[in-house]
This record gives structure tokens, sequence and C-alpha cells, in this order.
């Protein structure tokens, strides 16, 4: 059996709770997290030491353990990803495959950082949205769209990830400008290439499904409902990546969304008006292209 350890922000939240248990059924028990960290306890959840202890999982008092006694890695603090910085600065100096989760970094600059210290120290290191490996999404076909409008659920800062990630993963990471066009009731971002593709995407509560509609050069419109398992097909991506320490996913790719998401943030000061976006691979110089 080989090992995963989780490094979180704390551990009592919706990706902790259910990653173990998909973990070990997609790998026929082949692999397993058998050890966890929380940096702080929960405020009005489980503290870190229930937690385990519900789960069977063995708490570590530091990083620095969680390191040593796993093969894997897994930074959580899905909802806190101004942490990852710090909570990934071990395990990507550790030379073991690491996964971030999403979103991967609260701005640019910090996962070019991030991507950096992982490729001085030949750590494999991969982040991903669930919804990437949505069938719905990852079967549609990427030659020739013009436009795509997505939509979603819950708030920017959270869930804008699952709608910038399948665009990126469709439409390339050439994305050259934002604009935002939200307001307080429903958060919508803008996002221009340089060809004149554009893509929109939309937040319409927590009642809002996700879905897409591609346009493409042709005229013809398809509308996109992720319906499958993309969280089971997320888990064997991972599973995958620990096994081949391979990222399934482009770094530049990962950037460029985070890119996107950041200067989102800073548009939504300025609704109406393109906010220019750093040239693709600017800066990037060997922190991505050096990841596996």
């Amino acid at each position: 059996m080989r090992t995963i350890g989780f490094i979180d922000y704390y551990l009592d939240e919706w990706h902790a709770e259910h990653y173990p248990a998909w973990i070990e059924q997609a790998s026929n028990g082949e692999m397993k997290v058998v050890c966890a960290y929380g940096k702080v306890d929960k405020i009005g959840g489980l503290t870190n030491a229930a937690w385990c202890e519900k789960k069977g999982i063995r708490l570590m008092a530091s990083i620095e353990e969680i390191v040593a006694a796993s093969d894997y890695l897994v930074v959580l603090s899905p909802d806190h990803p101004e942490y990852h910085e710090e909570l990934a600065g071990l395990p990507l100096r550790s030379g073991k495959p690491t996964y971030v989760d999403k979103t991967f970094a609260p701005d640019r600059k910090t996962a070019l950082t991030l991507f950096e210290t992982a490729r001085r120290h030949g750590t494999p290191l991969y982040s991903s949205s669930a919804l990437r490996y949505a069938a719905e999404y990852a079967e549609a076909d990427k030659q020739g769209i013009a436009v795509i409008g997505s939509l979603g659920p819950g708030t920017y800062d959270n869930y804008a990830i699952h709608q910038i990630e399948p665009i990126v993963a469709l439409m390339g990471c050439e994305a050259n400008r934002v604009m935002y066009i939200g307001n307080p009731a429903s958060p919508a971002l803008l996002i221009g290439f340089a060809d004149g593709r554009q893509a929109e995407i939309r937040h319409f509560g927590w009642n809002c499904p996700f879905g897409m509609t591609v346009q493409y050069e042709t005229g013809t419109a398809v509308t996109l409902k992720p319906e499958s398992d993309y969280f089971g097909a997320f888990i064997r991506a991972m599973l995958a990546f620990f096994d081949s320490g391979v990222s399934p996913v482009d770094p530049a790719e990962t950037i460029a969304i985070m890119t996107i998401m950041e200067y989102g943030r800073l548009a939504a000061q300025q609704p109406y008006v393109w906010m220019e976006l750093p040239a693709a691979g600017k800066e990037l110089g060997e922190a991505a292209s050096g990841i596996k």
C-alpha cells in the first residue's frame, strides 16, 4: 500500500471529508490517506483531532511529519488558497508528487512561485478543478470555438475556478484581457482573446447548476451540462499523477487560470472597462516548463 498525507488549513471540510474513501475505492485499496495535518481547528466544526478520530486517520503535529510519513502529498485548504504557499512549502521541496487543491493560488505571483519552487526541487506538481474532468466538457470539440457562455453557483472567489478552468481547457491559455460585467447579485466576467474569441462566466446563486453553451465559428451551438461523475474522473487523474509523476494539466494553463481570476477581481473595481492581462508566458521562464 502506498501512503498519502493530507495537509489542510482545517480538516473538517468537504474535500477532506470525501477524498479518502474515493481514493481508496479508485485505487482498490492500493493507495490510502493515512495521516493528516491541520493548521487550525475549524470554528464551529470538528477539531482536527476529532476529525481524524472519526476518519481513522492519524493526526500529525507538523507538516514535516506528514512529508516524512507519506509517499504522496495532498495540500487541501480549498477555500483558503491564501495559505497554499505556506502549507505547500515543504511538500514542494520534498521531491514527492504533490497535488494542490483548487483554487491553486490567490494570484499569479504566488502561482509562479509555487511552480518555481517545485521545479527547483524536482517535485511533480499538479492542480485542477474537478469540473475539468466532466465528460461533457472533456469530450467537447475544441476546434473552432468562437464563444463560450458559462454559468454556475457560488461566489466568485471560491467557485469561479470551476467555470474558468473548463474554459481554458477548451479555448487555451492565450486570454489577453478581462472585463467585469456583473453586479453584487450576480458576479460575471467577460474574457477576451487576441483573436476575437470570447468567454463569459456568470454566477447565479447556490441553486444554479454548472453548464455552458459553446458556439463554433460555423454557427453551430451546443449546450453542455456536466452530469457525469467528474469527481470520480478527477480522483482517477490524481492517482495516475501519483503513479507517473507527470501532471495531466499543463502548468501554463494553471497559471493562466490564476491570472484570469486575479485580474477578474481587479476588474470588478472598474466594471465595463477592459483590463489587459500579462502576456502569456511572460515571467513564466522555467517555472512551468520544468515541471513534469
